[in-house]
């Protein structure tokens, strides 16, 4: 699956995107003070108690051993509900204007093998509010296969990438200037933008499959992604509980770089909660991600 686009409401409108009128002074300013999205980023990073979500896939992957669920596919998913529960979170700044996707584009970058040297690809997904855990699981696990299966076979963004890099200097220079000025304008060609990752609404990578800590990593000017995710290794730690008890836990380390413009610290803040909420009860995951989470914010 790619990013979809859609017909345009207003001039203002973007294909990725319908511009958002209604800001704050201080989201306008900010526009245009803090131009490049890398001026505005803020880092946070935090632990997840995974417990329950372990039992959870313990149970459910004996349900289906042809394939595995996995840490990794279950924040991907968590990650779609709280986007769609929290949608100022689905918005990005381009050209000096705050826009809101029409979708909730996830991406991710895949190893084509395990080995030093090996090429990366581009993956790219749009969960629908009727798509659960199962689907998206499915999903990924089908593109990832297909796409180690061929590895000298580039599609999409890709293939895209691959035809840019042959170009003589000054001609990818020029090339890649009329991208972002048209960019800038929306007026970027559907081709372009459709599957690159650049484009999601959040960019995760999945450091804990080969074993990393989750780190700082951050934002890019070219495109609209304004959230980047960064998992680490799944590990025990000793956790402090609610009820003053020490217990040891299974913990996840993650990352995440924002663009402060498209909303503010406490916003940011009652969303990672959520995420927290999710994983502490995982079957709702199994949940069709457009129904409300019924979690409290407090």
């Amino acid at each position: 699956m790619g990013f979809h686009t859609f017909k345009r409401s207003s001039w203002k409108d973007r294909p990725d995107g319908r511009y958002v009128k209604d800001i704050t002074g201080v989201q306008a300013l900010m526009m245009n003070i803090f131009i490049n999205r890398t001026d505005s980023e803020v880092y946070l990073s935090d632990k997840i108690d995974a417990t329950e979500l372990v039992k959870y896939l313990e149970r459910k992957n004996a349900e289906h051993p042809e394939y595995k669920t996995t840490i990794f596919h279950c924040m991907l998913t968590g990650i779609t509900r709280m986007v769609m529960e929290r949608p100022f979170l689905n918005r990005f700044i381009q050209g000096r204007r705050m826009y809101e996707r029409y979708e909730v584009g996830l991406a991710f970058i895949a190893k084509r093998q395990f080995a030093d040297g090996a090429e990366e690809s581009l993956m790219a997904l749009t969960p629908g509010p009727e798509d659960t855990l199962d689907s998206i699981s499915k999903t990924i696990v089908g593109d990832v296969t297909r796409m180690r299966k061929n590895p000298e076979n580039h599609t999409g963004s890709d293939a895209v990438i691959d035809s840019l890099a042959k170009l003589p200097r000054l001609l990818l220079m020029f090339v890649t200037k009329i991208i972002r000025i048209l960019d800038f304008w929306g007026h970027l060609p559907h081709f372009v933008w459709e599957t690159d990752t650049n484009y999601a609404t959040v960019l995760a990578s999945n450091l804990g499959s080969i074993k990393c800590p989750s780190v700082y990593h951050h934002l890019n000017n070219y495109g609209t992604n304004s959230i980047m995710v960064t998992i680490g290794t799944l590990h025990k730690e000793e956790m402090l509980m609610e009820d003053g008890t020490r217990q040891m836990r299974d913990v996840i380390d993650i990352g995440a770089t924002l663009d402060e413009r498209i909303a503010d610290g406490f916003y940011f803040a009652r969303s990672l909660k959520l995420i927290k909420y999710i994983f502490a009860n995982p079957e709702m995951l199994d949940k069709p991600l457009g129904e409300p989470s019924g979690f409290e914010y407090k």
